[in-house]
């Protein structure tokens, strides 16, 4: 029988990316959710092994402007908390767990836009996710909040950069925040600059004509990056199955 995942969509072009190709590869049956077309999530999520909430343009804290973000966190801390299922929250989807898990999400001063560092902390080595990751990664930040005030003794951090503690945080053993984006490939950068508040948050930060320099980068960087998310596709494919 193949894995049945949910993924929770907020926007046309920030998609599952280079885990479209390695879960259609397994056969792995994905339900897309689009929830800026109004789609609704649906309400028994127990035949679903595992749940994958993407990024956005969106913050948090916008539930006047995107009322579907209220249900979302609703059915979120069901399936982390009741159902203690796996989830995989990147970039949005991560600041909806640390504030579901009783975090607060702030504006990340300075904001993260780029391919950049990301340092694991020691109790990388035991974890399932990211056992086998190298001690530092490098890859695609692209956010100007970011989860703070995590205190909660079923958390555990596991990896950060030099300005965002909380890149990667676990609650007990299944559900996951990342805050980079690690489903990236070849054309995520020129796909995500027709996006307005991407490219605006982009320019803001790195300057005007950045988009080519960011693509070149993330291209020179690729490979590297794909194995990474190769790496956590296959465990988090594990962790669905024990």
């Amino acid at each position: 029988m193949s894995l049945k995942i949910i993924i929770l969509q907020h926007t046309p072009l920030v998609t599952l990316g280079y885990f479209t190709k390695l879960m259609s590869e397994d056969f792995i049956e994905t339900t897309t959710i689009r929830l800026d077309k109004g789609e609704k999530i649906p309400f028994n999520l127990d035949t679903f092994d595992g749940m994958i909430c993407l990024g956005g343009p969106m913050d948090t804290w916008m539930e006047e402007q995107y009322p579907w973000m209220i249900e979302e966190k609703k059915k979120i801390k069901e399936f982390v908390l009741n159902n203690q299922k796996p989830y995989l929250g990147i970039c949005l989807g991560c600041q909806f767990l640390g504030e579901i898990l009783g975090g607060k999400v702030i504006k990340s001063n300075p904001p993260e836009i780029g391919i950049l560092n990301i340092n694991f902390l020691d109790n990388k080595k035991k974890d399932q996710l990211f056992q086998n990751f190298d001690n530092n990664i490098k890859a695609l930040q692209w956010h100007s909040y970011e989860v703070s005030e995590l205190v909660n003794s079923d958390v555990t951090t596991i990896g950060s950069s030099d300005t965002t503690k909380f890149q990667i945080f676990k609650y007990k053993n299944h559900a996951y925040g990342i805050q980079f984006h690690i489903e990236v490939d070849e054309n995520t950068i020129i796909k995500w600059t027709k996006v307005p508040e991407l490219k605006n948050a982009l320019e803001k930060c790195l300057g005007k004509n950045s988009t080519n320099e960011l693509d070149k980068l993330l291209r020179n960087n690729i490979h590297k990056m794909k194995n990474n998310t190769k790496k956590l596709y296959d465990n988090f494919k594990n962790l669905m199955t024990t």
